[in-house]
């Protein structure tokens, strides 16, 4: 799942876990549960690295894996494509695109009747989020080539072993 906060994501989400029986990997689910903080100090990307280790597993047995993570970078999709591909499973690249006005009126619903479940976010950090986020081309979305990994990087396993230090080695390979 691609997209910003408010995007419509882990609603997706949830309708393809249950369509296509798989598992669902919301990280901010877990960041909530155990954190209570969406980044807690650097301990998102070590969640990440676990979350995509276990769905790595799930569909070297033939379980179907959302990863609801937002993926707001090329180079993360990619890298996850390649590590999808190194097991032999298949993997779709999902964008739900969000107009500003509307991500402000949805997140601002959501924290309003389900604060719980969320994080706060001015707009100043949805503005800023959206300049940082990386929108999937067509290319992309079909699923093309997956492109070289960015210079100074052996290949999408290091990469990925750097943007998530608790991947496991064996997933690397």
């Amino acid at each position: 799942m691609v997209g910003l906060p408010g995007a419509g994501k882990t609603t997706r989400a949830r309708q393809l876990a249950v369509a296509h029986r798989a598992l669902r990997f919301t990280p901010d689910e877990w960041m909530i549960a155990l954190f209570g903080d969406p980044e807690a100090g650097g301990r998102r990307d070590v969640l990440e690295g676990r979350l995509i280790t276990v769905a790595l597993q799930a569909v070297r047995v033939g379980t179907n894996v959302v990863l609801d993570f937002g993926l707001w970078g090329r180079d993360e999709r990619s890298a996850l494509r390649w590590l999808a591909a190194s097991v032999g499973a298949p993997c779709r690249v999902i964008y739900l695109p969000v107009a500003p006005d509307v991500q402000r009126a949805r997140v601002a619903h959501r924290q309003v009747v389900a604060p719980h479940t969320t994080f706060p976010m001015a707009d100043a950090d949805l503005d800023a989020w959206r300049c940082q986020f990386q929108e999937p081309d067509a290319a992309e979305l079909g699923g093309a080539a997956i492109p070289a990994p960015p210079s100074g990087s052996a290949g999408w396993a290091q990469w990925a072993a750097g943007r998530w230090p608790s991947l496991s080695a064996g997933e690397r390979a």
